[in-house]
């Protein structure tokens, strides 16, 4: 595999395998656990306010310390909502820092992998590891172990002064307890599947969503919307009808537990009146049990849901580390890394110039997830400033050599080398800042035209901005634009036309000055006489530069030094174009289908 993903099997929540990302704020960690533990000792201790009142100010019928039991009381909900306001910044601080670091790593990750891990991962999975499953993990961090924390807290300091103020009662009402975990725990089983289920299906209906927006064309070209909006309807029924089976169980549940919640009171209630007629404990004590009665089983609950979310969000983790444990093949060695320095950390002054020559040596391929040898010992050089052209049928595996060329893939056995020196031996960023690549599909990014340009060169002037965009012939297309350089492209440029937006994107790499350009069926996705000016940007842009050109139209190519024509992946044909009209074989085939196509056209 391209990409080797390994799965990561999660003790304890996962919670050891975040420790990384978590030591780093391990000081606000600590705090949060511990403004956690103090804020439910002040929750446990105040039933005990409540004892002391009626023991010595109700039962001795004095107010003679009410003023001071008033004061200490203000402080210590005061110091309670301290802590609680320490507690939940703390926790809300945590999980920010968390959702930050982790979606950076994520994100930071995915610029190094190899092409082929998008090949086989969408852009919603990709986008719901970084983006959904880092939230979850933080949320998990912050929040739902702190509420297991808090509560787990508050019920073994509750159940220890129970048992310091009396033994026997406790014991009554610890006897619930058991019924109240087994209760829980039957009701969250079936509620954390019921969830998994809806949160599926809300997955499902925001691929709806997002396929009936961005298919919109072809819906109504296809005439399919009844059918689409069927789907959509199917779903959102679904999603009723699990979501009104998940609250029935979560209302059945509540009502559970509050029905024990009062049986716990009404044990404490009966069994604490009778002790307390006999004068075996006082009315202080059965108030104190009475109030733990109705708070103790409701923590319990809390924990049982915070645990099973916790567990829940161990699907999220493993996904999490799949993404950034994700092994790329094509990687630069360490020895690379010393002294060219890493993508995000290059080194610049040890980048040595690159003249432009390629040379494959004795070089066999086949793609990481197949089987079928592509090349085999394969051998071509391409002297600076030469052109190859590279054609064949739609599907033929016209890419592979540029692949090659790029270091998208490496090859299983040979060389390819850059300058006389295998590939291997200087940076993937060194190579790749020496590349100019222009798309069959052009992309701009959301932005302005000059920002969109300058990501080929950062600190060129507008002057050399101009200059590329004369050069390409793009120059009129500025002057159209109404704020010129200034002017906003919109999401993917798709305020530009095709062709506009492939003019763009050669001059984007001729202002890169790139000494090996790669052009991938350039003129493919524009009409005819858009082409004509494509050509000729591509004519400015490959003189004295070393070219590989992906090509359709074999008109484009014919004075290419090097044609290779590829057939069922593998090349078949090499030559430039005078020799192979004289084979012919592949080539020519080609040649004379299209321009008979193209006479055709003529005539009609």
């Amino acid at each position: 595999m391209d990409n080797q993903e390994k799965t990561v099997r999660l003790p304890l929540f996962g919670l050891p395998v975040l420790w990384p990302f978590i030591r780093k704020y391990k000081g606000m960690f600590i705090g949060m656990i511990a403004a956690g533990i103090l804020f439910s000792v002040f929750d446990a201790i105040y039933p005990l306010f409540n004892k002391y009142a009626i023991s010595h100010l109700v039962g001795n019928k004095t107010m003679d310390t009410v003023v001071w039991f008033i004061v200490l009381y203000l402080g210590v909900a005061m110091i309670q909502c301290v802590v609680n306001y320490i507690n939940v910044m703390l926790c809300a601080k945590l999980e920010l820092y968390m959702d930050r670091d982790l979606r950076n790593d994520a994100f930071s990750h995915l610029q190094q992998v190899s092409l082929s891990y998008f090949n086989r991962h969408n852009v919603g999975y990709i986008h719901a590891r970084v983006m959904s499953d880092t939230g979850k993990i933080g949320e998990l961090v912050a929040w739902q172990l702190m509420d297991v924390v808090w509560w787990g807290s508050y019920v073994v300091l509750t159940l220890a002064v129970m048992f310091f103020i009396n033994v026997r009662m406790a014991l009554y009402l610890l006897l619930l307890l058991p019924i109240a975990v087994v209760v829980t725990m039957l009701f969250q089983k079936k509620l954390v599947k019921y969830n998994r289920e809806m949160r599926e299906l809300n997955s499902q209906i925001t691929a709806d969503i997002n396929e009936g927006i961005t298919g919109i064309k072809s819906i109504k070209t296809l005439a399919i919307g009844d059918k689409i909006n069927g789907e959509f309807r199917r779903d959102t029924e679904l999603m009723y009808k699990k979501s009104i089976r998940t609250t029935h169980h979560s209302a059945l549940f509540t009502s559970t537990m509050t029905m024990l919640s009062t049986l716990a009171f009404a044990l404490i209630l009966w069994k604490g009146g009778s002790l307390t007629v006999q004068k075996v404990i006082e009315i202080s004590t059965l108030s104190v049990f009475m109030s733990y009665a109705l708070g103790m089983l409701e923590p319990i609950q809390f924990i049982i849901n915070s645990i099973s979310r916790m567990i829940a969000v161990g699907v999220n983790i493993e996904r999490y580390l799949e993404l950034v444990n994700t092994v790329g093949e094509v990687y630069d060695s360490p020895e690379v890394v010393e002294k060219y320095g890493d993508s995000f950390h290059p080194k610049y002054e040890n980048f040595e110039k690159l003249e432009g020559e390629v040379e494959f040596k004795d070089v066999t391929f086949r793609y990481p997830d197949g089987e079928e040898i592509v090349l085999q010992h394969f051998n071509l050089k391409v002297q600076k400033g030469q052109s190859v052209a590279i054609v064949g049928e739609t599907g033929a595996g016209k890419s592979t050599l540029v692949n090659l060329v790029c270091r998208f893939f490496e090859p299983t056995e040979g060389q390819v080398l850059i300058d006389g020196r295998d590939a291997k031996e200087r940076s993937l960023k060194w190579l790749h800042s020496n590349i100019g690549y222009v798309l069959q599909t052009p992309y701009l990014f959301s932005g302005t035209v000059r920002e969109n340009l300058i990501y080929g060169k950062e600190d060129a002037t507008d002057s050399e901005i101009m200059e590329a965009l004369k050069k390409v012939g793009a120059d009129r297309l500025l002057a159209k634009l109404a704020k010129g350089l200034d002017t906003e492209l919109g999401e993917g440029g798709d305020f530009l036309s095709t062709g506009e937006k492939q003019l763009l994107s050669i001059a984007r790499a001729l202002l890169a000055d790139p000494k090996i350009l790669i052009l991938d069926e350039a003129t493919s996705s524009v009409d005819s006489v858009t082409e004509h000016a494509v050509q000729q940007a591509i004519t400015a842009v490959t003189k004295e530069r070393t070219s590989f050109i992906i090509a359709h139209r074999l008109s484009t190519v014919v004075g290419a030094d090097t044609i290779l024509v590829v057939a069922d992946g593998k090349i078949v044909e090499r030559g430039n174009h005078k020799e192979l009209m004289k084979l012919r074989g592949e080539y020519y085939s080609l040649y004379m289908r299209q321009f008979e196509e193209l006479e055709t056209w003529k005539r009609s």
